[in-house]
C-alpha cells in the first residue's frame, strides 16, 4: 500500500460501493478495517444529484474520510469520462487530500474475490457484466440502466412480475399467486392500479425489492414465476458468455450482488445456463464487494496511466 504520502507511517484509505440500493463505506488504516457504514444509494441514476450528494457527505464525514490518502470508489452508472468526473465532482469536497480513484463497481467484485482476471456479474438492484484478461483487455454485457435492459436484476423481474399481471388481467384471466402477491404488497385493489404505481413516483429501489415476491411464489411451484427466474439466469449467463467469448477467457464467473448472493433459485439458473456455454468456473461471492478495495489498494501504484489489470497483476 503506498505510504510515500501518509501520516507518521499511518496509510488511510477509504472504499465506498455506490449500488442502486445502498452505499457501503469502509475505512482502512494500514490495511485493518476500522470503520463499516452503510448510507442511502448515491447512484444518481436512482436518486437525484441532490440526494446522492448528502448521502455522500453524510457517509464520508462518518468514516473520517478527511484523513484519508487514498478513495477507492467502485459505483454503477460510471461508463464514460464524463460519468466519473461527475461523481469526483460530488466525492472531492469531503477528501480533498485524497488521490481519488473511480471504476465501475463490478470490478469491486473480482477484487473482492481476490481474482486479478475473470468476468464480474452484478445481479442486484440492476445488473451488469465485466471481465479483464490476463494480457489486460477488457469487455462488458448490460448494464445499461432500467430503461435500457438491466436483464436478470431485480427492477427487471419486479417490472415483468407488472406486466405479467396486467397481461392476465387484459385476457380476462383470474389473479395467479404472483398477481395476488404483487397487489397485496403494493396495497392496491386492481391489477390496473399498478400501473399509475409503477410509473409513479416509486423509485427503482422500491420496485427492485418487491423481486423477492417472484421468489417466494417460485418455492411454492408457481410456474410463470419459475419462469422468470429462469429468463434472469439465462439473460445474466448471455451477457456473461459475450464476455467470455470476447475476451477467449473461461472465467472465473464471480456471482455477486444481492440476489445474485441471496437467491439460490437464480444461482442455480444462471450456472445451469452458463455450463450449456462451457463456463463451469463460478464463484458467488462471499464477502461484501466494497471490501475488494482492500485488494485494489495494496496493488494501486502513482502511475494513473497504467491499466486496471497492471495495477492489480
Amino acid at each position: 500500500m503506498r505510504t510515500s504520502s501518509t501520516r507518521a507511517g499511518v496509510c488511510t484509505v477509504i472504499g465506498l460501493d455506490i449500488g442502486g440500493s445502498k452505499t457501503h463505506g469502509i475505512k482502512l488504516v494500514n490495511g485493518a478495517v476500522v470503520e463499516d457504514r452503510i448510507a442511502g444509494s448515491a447512484n444518481t441514476q436512482n436518486v437525484s444529484t441532490a440526494t446522492a450528494a448528502q448521502n455522500l457527505a453524510n457517509l464520508l464525514r462518518a468514516l473520517g474520510a478527511d484523513e484519508a490518502e487514498e478513495v477507492f470508489i467502485g459505483a454503477g452508472g460510471v461508463d464514460t469520462d464524463d460519468d466519473k468526473d461527475a461523481l469526483q465532482r460530488l466525492i472531492t469536497p469531503h477528501v480533498q487530500r485524497a488521490r481519488v480513484t473511480i471504476v465501475h463497481d463490478t470490478r469491486l467484485i473480482l477484487a473482492a474475490a481476490g481474482a486479478p482476471t475473470g468476468i464480474a456479474v452484478i445481479a442486484g438492484t440492476g445488473s451488469a457484466v465485466w471481465g479483464i484478461a490476463p494480457d489486460g483487455a477488457e469487455a462488458r454485457a448490460g448494464g445499461w440502466g432500467y430503461l435500457l435492459g438491466d436483464e436478470g436484476s431485480g427492477y427487471w423481474l419486479a417490472g415483468e412480475s407488472v406486466r405479467h399481471a396486467l397481461h392476465r388481467a387484459n385476457l380476462g384471466l383470474r389473479r395467479d399467486d404472483l398477481t395476488a402477491a404483487l397487489l397485496d404488497e403494493c396495497g392496491l385493489d386492481s391489477p390496473e392500479e399498478l400501473i399509475r404505481l409503477f410509473h409513479g413516483e416509486s423509485d427503482r429501489t422500491y420496485w427492485a425489492d418487491k423481486s423477492r415476491l417472484v421468489f417466494d411464489c417460485a418455492r411454492t411451484g408457481h410456474p410463470a414465476s419459475v419462469a422468470l427466474i429462469q429468463q434472469a439466469g439465462k439473460s445474466l449467463a448471455d451477457q456473461t458468455g459475450q464476455v467470455a467469448a470476447r475476451l477467449r477467457i473461461p472465467g472465473p464467473v464471480v456471482l455477486g450482488g444481492g440476489l445474485g448472493v441471496n437467491q439460490t433459485a437464480l444461482q442455480e439458473s444462471f450456472t445451469t445456463h452458463l455450463a450449456a456455454r462451457g463456463l463451469t468456473e463460478v464463484r458467488v461471492l462471499t464477502t461484501e464487494p466494497v471490501f475488494g478495495v482492500s485488494f485494489l489498494a495494496e496493488r494501486n501504484t502513482d502511475q494513473s496511466s497504467l491499466s486496471w489489470a497492471e495495477r492489480t497483476a
